[in-house]
């Protein structure tokens, strides 16, 4: 009896199996509904295999020889820049109206909220497409675009920021007659800067990839570029633009990790 026991299943056992299940009955409803067949997953690969092979070799004289090249990675970086710098401070802004703890009044906070969740779920190709309709193809829409979306994550992450800090100092600065402007530069900044830093350096990381996306759809830089590439069948120069906005990626990201632990790590905010 003992060991028949421990043959069945446990219940851990069970809720994987009925989850695996339940997968499986949504992922093949779902095939069947778009008419696609998922063997062709494992299959059918060789158009893939089709294209590198006509990327090869990669013409990678193209980045020294095609001046627009660095043009459009000066753009794209711009982009991403100015769309993290603005978009930074205008969630700065929009938090301190947003967290409880700083908002001038409740009704304000949560209007300023409901702007933030809006923005937030916004799909980032609906807002550049609205911009290129509305400002032209460029880097200016692009840039525009990251500010939306600077402002929509960033600006909840602001707030949640403020929301947490102590309120010990803020009562004592009270106590002796501030204002709330006052308990705000000398109470709640000085807690919530370094998290601010992170933020801001954590920002230009996502929007540089952001703006290579962005570029696709007509945001400019080196997306655009890539996207004329391949619009032209011109693969052997797109491999080249593939493997620098890799690098490109790469150097921002250790760039930022090296600011964000030079800057908050040596307790320079402290």
């Amino acid at each position: 009896m003992t060991d028949t026991l421990y043959l069945l299943p446990s219940k851990k056992f069970k809720r994987k199996a009925l989850f695996f299940s339940i997968l499986t009955i949504v992922v093949l409803t779902t095939c069947i509904y778009l008419e696609f067949n998922p063997v062709l997953f494992f299959t059918d690969f060789h158009y893939i295999i089709s294209l590198i092979g006509e990327m090869l070799p990669p013409n990678f004289s193209i980045l020294w020889t095609n001046k627009s090249i660095w043009f459009s990675v000066l753009q794209t970086i711009s982009m991403a820049f100015l769309g993290t710098l603005l978009g930074g401070c205008i969630a700065i802004v929009l938090a301190f109206l947003a967290a409880a703890n700083t908002t001038p009044s409740p009704a304000l906070r949560l209007v300023v909220r409901t702007l933030l969740s809006i923005e937030r779920v916004i799909p980032s190709l609906i807002v550049v497409l609205v911009f290129v309709i509305a400002v032209g193809l460029g880097a200016f829409a692009g840039m525009l675009t990251l500010i939306v979306g600077t402002v929509g994550t960033f600006g909840k992450l602001f707030s949640e920021a403020i929301e947490t800090t102590e309120n010990a100092p803020a009562e004592a600065i009270y106590s002796v007659g501030a204002t709330k402007l006052q308990v705000i530069r000398f109470a709640v900044i000085p807690q919530v800067l370094p998290s601010f830093i992170a933020n801001f350096l954590y920002a230009l990381d996502i929007n540089i990839r952001a703006a290579i996306g962005l570029g696709i759809f007509g945001g400019g830089g080196i997306g655009f570029e890539l996207h004329m590439a391949m619009r032209m069948l011109r693969y052997q120069d797109a491999l080249p633009l593939i493997l620098f906005t890799i690098v490109l990626v790469i150097t921002v990201e250790k760039l930022s990790d090296f600011l964000r632990k030079k800057i908050l790590g040596e307790g320079r905010l402290t």
